[in-house]
């Protein structure tokens, strides 16, 4: 009956003690007598050593289980082994500290449901690097598993910050590769540059490159050079998103300029364009009557020139490319909004903004061909922000990397079996 309830194969349960803190359960192999690993020949027995191991709770108590191993003698001579200890890879890896079974219970406690380390030790009773060395040994083989990534026709490329370091806090950065197909995180690689993202794709098989057909990004330069670099034949889109959210930033910049050059100071609560600053940023079409009204009369009070009035019609013309609903029809749209933008009667952060267009003109209307976003690529961010959160930072690279992919990256949990759930 012991043996059926601790489950492990091949096992002599010796005797069960009751410890202050944790339940302790002594254990022997049952397995024949080895032969010498080096010769092949038979061995002496040559005393046993006991391995304490930390194992899955036990009636809601933690557990230890001590596994008296048998230590065997070569007798042969010329054999460069001496003295081996007997192992079962089904109770525990080499030099593990913990059990496989808890150590298969605890990684799917902390990549699936996103736990932090540091509640799974105090569940199994043990320190917070004997958890995390087991996530990432069992993780490592989730996350290199050749199935998990498969086919796609669509990725995206975005950047989280990861942690600061340095004695001034420098940011480092990482960079996911995101299934926008499927919502699936394929990969987290170090920094945000181009030279990282373009490594990544170059270990990729030539087959998985070449299915690509669609490429989704933020308006950054790095990921357009390793889209152009890496994947040429895939169409790259702008993300609608970051698109109308630069020309909410250039409306607040130019606002800003006019303030500071009309009363000689920043925005205060009774001046005209400080008081209507996020009103602005507000699609025209949800304002009702009254917020119209109060938008257009403080506009005409604090705006003597109209910059800002342009910049907010700008804002709104931007706005009314995703309302097109013909792909050729968008792409003369944009080419000829950047031009006009461009116009000497524009403000300067227009102006700017016209050529920002211009640059990201094809991007921007492929929009229409496809309807791919980058929003699967920031959910996926906001899972990876989740697993920070939790883990309150995380400044090992291992670490966050591996904890991202097997809490977003859709890893084949039954590779884990049998895994307690």
């Amino acid at each position: 009956m012991c043996e059926l309830l601790v489950g492990l194969p091949d096992v002599n349960v010796n005797g069960v003690g009751d410890w202050p803190h944790w339940l302790r359960i002594a254990i022997t192999s049952r397995a024949e007598r080895r032969r010498c690993p080096g010769c092949g020949g038979k061995v002496w027995l040559h005393g046993r050593a006991e391995v304490e191991l930390v194992d899955l709770p036990c009636f809601g108590r933690p557990t230890r289980l001590v596994w008296s191993k048998q230590r065997c003698r070569c007798p042969n001579p010329t054999c460069g082994v001496i003295t081996f200890v007997e192992h079962d890879e089904r109770i525990a890896a080499v030099r593990a500290a913990i059990t496989d079974r808890a150590g298969r219970w605890a990684t799917f406690q902390v990549g699936n449901h996103g736990r932090a380390v540091s509640e799974v030790a105090k569940d199994l009773g043990c320190d917070w690097h004997t958890v995390m060395d087991a996530v990432v040994h069992h993780g490592r083989a989730l996350i290199d598993d050749p199935k998990r990534i498969g086919i796609t026709t669509a990725v995206g490329l975005d950047e989280v910050l990861f942690c600061r370091v340095g004695k001034f806090r420098h940011r480092a950065w990482s960079t996911q590769v995101v299934d926008v197909a499927r919502g699936q995180l394929l990969d987290v690689v170090p920094g945000r540059d181009a030279a990282a993202g373009c490594a990544w794709f170059a270990a990729r098989p030539v087959e998985w490159c070449e299915a690509i057909e669609w490429a989704t990004l933020d308006l950054s330069g790095p990921y357009r050079a390793v889209f152009d670099t890496m994947i040429p034949h895939a169409v790259q889109i702008a993300d609608p998103f970051h698109v109308v959210k630069l020309a909410n930033h250039v409306l607040d910049e130019c606002r800003r300029r006019v303030q500071n050059e009309t009363l000689g100071h920043r925005g205060r609560k009774d001046d005209p364009l400080y008081r209507i600053r996020k009103l602005m940023t507000i699609a025209h079409e949800r304002l009702d009557g009254d917020a119209d009204a109060k938008l257009r009369g403080l506009l005409e009070a604090g705006d003597p020139r109209g910059e800002v009035r342009m910049a907010w019609h700008s804002k709104e013309v931007v706005r009314s490319i995703y309302e097109i609903t013909d792909a050729d029809l968008a792409a003369e749209f944009v080419t000829q909004l950047g031009i006009d933008l461009q116009d000497d009667s524009c403000p300067p952060e227009v102006q700017r903004f016209g050529r920002t267009i211009t640059r990201w003109r094809h991007q921007i209307a492929a929009w229409h061909r496809a309807r791919f976003t980058n929003g699967p690529t920031e959910a996926i961010n906001n899972l990876v922000k989740r697993i920070k959160r939790v883990a309150f930072g995380i400044s090992n690279w291992t670490n966050y990397r591996t904890r991202a992919l097997l809490y977003a990256g859709h890893p084949n949990w039954s590779l884990l079996h049998p895994t307690p759930r």
